[in-house]
């Protein structure tokens, strides 16, 4: 009985976005995937890519308006520089011509954790909101290849991984104190040379939506055969690698710094970025202004996609590599100067259900990462996971999938050797921009510590695009 009425006390969040879902979808025109000339945008499942620059999602504000219904990524926030799909502007009258794009998405969530971990038994709850305001300055003032963004936050939630025992993250929204949070997310402008060959953007952003970010888009030629947001997984490592924990801005906490990314094919691009590197030392970069005092946190990555075979699968490879500055230190007193590190990832189409007429069918994804660092909590990881799109019966804008996530912890810090992490969801389309998202997970080795059973966990999310 107690179970079934912690089930009743989580069913209310799905009922709280449904009035503005209903909204939302009377105003959003699902087509598919929509793409625009070569050199411009491509929307595919809420996340956004520019064909010109391989993996550059720092896109324009000039979107379509149109939104692809093939899954979207379980956190679109951590995976997108330009959130939503515009409809926010459109219905405050903003014409598409003047450049302007105002939109957002908003997340809630509910977790139960059935059993094990530090407090079996307990629910918790989290919402965030984000709302994007983008200016493609070519349309608004002629200036050629230019445009500005900027986003605000709004995140309340409670310590959902911290009950379960989790070091890597069931649950990609709650990240660290403070979990009651509004913040300038995102301040960036991003400018275009050599049509569209290299692209810079400086200001406040999200270093892991451009590196290491295995959950895009693949970019294809045929729309019809992309792989669209690779998985919809509500765990952490698959929107910040676990060796990256402790040093890189991210979700959410955003940073100061400058991002280059020159792609002199559309199959081929090499990224560096520079970064306010304070974070290192605990500090809340996304709250607060920059601090250039000595840790600095940069990044080098390189990526190639490509087409398999007759029916033209897409696939992505990418490789880098990470130094952060300054001294790292732990409560302990065990000090370090700097920590370096190499990642990789890649994903690929497997299968098509119905080649060259829609998207559906399989794709899986690989992630790695390892550092040699004294005082960061995970020394390496390895990730993997498949996604299903439209291949359940009168469902075509449903997906689901799996995921496992290894990461071997850091002994000066844990007593556990590791954490093992599984988990798998199915994202049901409700209507126009919403979906519900339930999901499953299972960690039967809690790294925090040792007195943490195995942990079941059921997180139902909902999700609204805007």
């Amino acid at each position: 009985m107690r179970r079934w009425c912690r089930l009743v006390l989580i069913l209310p969040i799905i009922a709280l976005g449904l009035g503005c879902a209903d909204a939302i979808a009377q105003n959003t025109t699902i087509t598919g995937n929509a793409t625009s000339a070569p050199g411009n945008t491509t929307i595919s499942a809420g996340n956004i890519t520019t064909p010109a620059a391989l993996l550059d999602s720092r896109s324009p504000a000039s979107t379509p308006s149109s939104l692809s219904s093939l899954g979207i990524s379980g956190n679109p926030g951590a995976v997108n520089s330009t959130t939503g799909t515009g409809w926010l502007g459109r219905e405050i009258g903003i014409p598409a011509d003047t450049g302007v794009r105002v939109g957002g998405v908003w997340v809630g969530d509910s977790n139960w954790l059935m059993s094990g971990g530090l407090r079996p038994g307990n629910v918790t709850y989290n919402s965030l909101l984000i709302a994007s305001l983008n200016v493609d300055l070519q349309k608004a003032v002629g200036l050629k290849g230019a445009s500005i963004g900027s986003e605000f936050l709004q995140f309340n939630g409670q310590p959902t991984n911290t009950v379960a025992g989790s070091v890597q993250g069931y649950n990609s929204l709650p990240v660290t104190a403070p979990l009651n949070r509004s913040e300038l997310y995102q301040l960036w402008w991003r400018q275009e040379f050599f049509d569209g060959k290299l692209i810079l953007r400086i200001g406040k952003t999200v270093p892991t939506i451009d590196f290491n970010s295995v959950v895009r888009p693949v970019p294809e030629s045929d729309p019809n055969a992309s792989i669209p947001s690779v998985s919809g997984l509500t765990y952490t490592p698959l929107y910040i690698n676990p060796t990256f924990i402790g040093v890189s801005p991210g979700y959410y906490n955003s940073a100061y710094g400058v991002t280059a990314t020159f792609a002199p094919r559309k199959q081929l691009y090499l990224s560096y970025g520079a970064y306010d590197g304070s974070g290192a030392q605990g500090t809340q970069t996304g709250l607060t202004g920059p601090h250039f005092n000595g840790h600095y946190f940069q990044l080098l990555e390189t990526g190639y996609a490509w087409e398999l075979g007759a029916q033209r699968k897409p696939g992505v490879f990418a490789v880098g590599g990470w130094l952060q500055s300054g001294t790292l230190s732990l409560p302990s007193g065990l000090t370090q100067n700097g920590a370096q590190g190499v990642y990789a990832f890649g994903s690929q189409r497997l299968w098509f259900q119905n080649p060259g007429k829609d998207n559906s069918g399989l794709s899986a994804f690989f992630q790695y990462g390892i550092n040699h660092a004294y005082t960061l909590p995970v020394n390496q990881y390895v990730g993997a996971g498949i996604t299903a799109f439209d291949l359940v019966p009168s469902r075509p804008s449903d997906s689901f999938g799996a995921g496992v996530a290894w990461s071997q912890l850091n002994q000066n810090i844990f007593a556990r050797h590791d954490e093992w992490m599984l988990q798998a969801y199915y994202q049901a389309h409700l209507f126009g921009t919403a979906y519900f998202q339930p999901a499953v997970t299972f960690i039967p080795n809690p790294g925090a510590s040792p007195a943490a059973g195995a942990a079941w966990a059921l997180t139902l999310r909902l999700l609204i695009l805007f």
